[in-house]
């Protein structure tokens, strides 16, 4: 594998009587033979291709080095193994395994490298809708979004009987001068507003937004979307949607109830709901006193607003005293009695939305989905669906490869330092390409339990 070393030698401590020197001069080795693992993951659920698919080249395929298939699989394997710069590209395109990862040992030009450096991978970042005559790339926003929903909907065996769908929105701090660029108060920042969308640690949605809007605004034009794919496939699953009270809208609710649509919503406060709760907010500080711990009581309420709700909905009210002061919340919901009572609904359901939370810290701090520099809103949405196809690969890792090891519930991050910074001698002969990898590294085991269950995934 041809590469460009640098001669200089680093000088360090000597041990014993001997001098210890270090270079970048091994020649072909990487330090992330892990990211076969990847390679491996994407076999078994054919996500490059199927991504790569939702792209349209319009160059002269005569004068093209890289592939549309290679560069998008490029970005998502660099963004998994931790590589968020495209300037990391112009020594990655030299190693061994991104070569491995792209099928392509050797470029068929004598001054090109295997896989692409920056400037053809800019390329791509920047394409547009429509294909221009200097950006001869065009992508399919409706075949991408639709991507991952079918990507989730494939990794069931069968149709589960029900679903609970997360939306949440959050911050994704600006520093430059970003299209669409503007200060959030709440964040007190500069910033976008992507909205998610996750069932459990599955990743259907992931739109930008800018933050001059309601957190909620877009939200139900997604979810529409959204559910109409997943029961034209799955028309008897039962659908619950989950979000925090930003999402409690009298639109989206009277839209769930008009389309068989269950929801939890979190519900505002206000000086009305928390005065039906005043009876059980002192019995909760009486306990509370008493006994020096938290103290909380449920109450069920049917309620409607004085104008922005179109009907009456079941609210379910925490009576909290805690830190001897009132902590009074309230959720929305459509689900009956026969869902549970109150203290179930909330304890055990609504709350249950903050692993969400989780699941969007793996996409934008491991997965540098936060990472929109770029100076247009379509190119920094083209951005934050690199990195969510990265997530979604790295979660059917940890799903079909990682499920039986210690790293079954590992972060994203975890996954990358332990499984894929592998040091490895590669050796290409013309029978094999042989990765000798470290035979100090701790997590062997893990490696080849995750190998063995990818090689059934891919064969099945």
């Amino acid at each position: 594998m041809p590469t460009e070393c640098s001669a200089e030698l680093f000088k360090f401590a000597g041990v014993g009587s001997r001098s210890v020197v270090a270079g970048f001069d091994g020649g072909a080795i990487t330090s992330d033979a892990g990211a076969l693992l990847l390679g491996a993951t994407d076999r078994a659920i054919r996500l490059v291709g199927r991504f790569a698919g939702c792209f349209v080249d319009r160059r002269r395929p005569e004068q093209v080095e890289h592939s549309v298939s290679t560069l998008v699989g490029q970005r998502i394997f660099g963004i998994a193994l931790g590589y968020e710069d495209l300037n990391d590209h112009d020594e990655l395109r030299h190693d061994p395994v991104m070569a491995m990862l792209a099928g392509k040992l050797e470029a068929r030009r004598a001054n090109c490298a295997p896989v692409a450096g920056k400037s053809t991978l800019n390329r791509l970042e920047l394409s547009r809708e429509e294909a221009t005559r200097y950006h001869k790339i065009a992508h399919d926003t409706a075949a991408i979004e639709g991507l991952f929903v079918t990507l989730f909907l494939e990794a069931h065996n069968k149709a589960p009987r029900e679903i609970i769908l997360d939306l949440d929105a959050t911050d994704d701090p600006l520093h430059g001068h970003q299209e669409e660029r503007f200060f959030h108060g709440y964040y007190d920042c500069y910033c976008y507003l992507p909205l998610y969308v996750f069932c459990g640690r599955h990743l259907l949605g992931a739109k930008l937004r800018p933050a001059n809007i309601d957190g909620a605004a877009g939200a139900l034009e997604e979810i529409a979307r959204i559910v109409a794919q997943i029961r034209a496939r799955w028309p008897l699953v039962r659908i619950i949607l989950r979000a925090d009270s930003g999402f409690a809208r009298d639109a989206m609710m009277a839209w769930c109830e008009a389309s068989g649509v269950d929801f939890i919503f979190g519900l505002a406060r206000n000086v009305r709901l928390t005065r039906t709760i005043g009876a059980e907010l002192v019995e909760a500080r009486d306990e509370s006193r008493m006994t020096g711990q938290p103290a909380r009581r449920f109450k069920e309420l049917t309620w409607s607003t004085r104008k922005s709700w179109s009907r009456e909905r079941r609210v379910i009210a925490k009576a909290e005293w805690t830190k001897d002061e009132a902590n009074p919340r309230f959720i929305v919901t459509s689900l009956t009695a026969a869902d549970g009572d109150g203290r179930r609904l909330y304890e055990e359901v609504y709350c249950a939305r903050g692993e969400m939370e989780n699941r969007i810290k793996e996409c934008q701090i491991d997965l540098f989905a936060d990472r929109t520099s770029t100076a247009t809103m379509k190119a920094n949405q083209l951005r934050l669906w690199f990195a969510s196809m990265a997530y979604v690969l790295l979660d059917s890792l940890r799903r079909i490869g990682l499920q039986t090891t210690d790293l079954a519930d590992a972060t994203c991050g975890t996954i990358r330092r332990k499984l894929f910074k592998i040091g490895a001698l590669v050796t290409i002969s013309v029978r094999r390409i042989k990765l000798a990898m470290a035979s100090g590294c701790p997590y062997k085991a893990i490696f080849g339990s995750a190998h063995r269950a990818l090689a059934t995934a891919d064969t099945s």
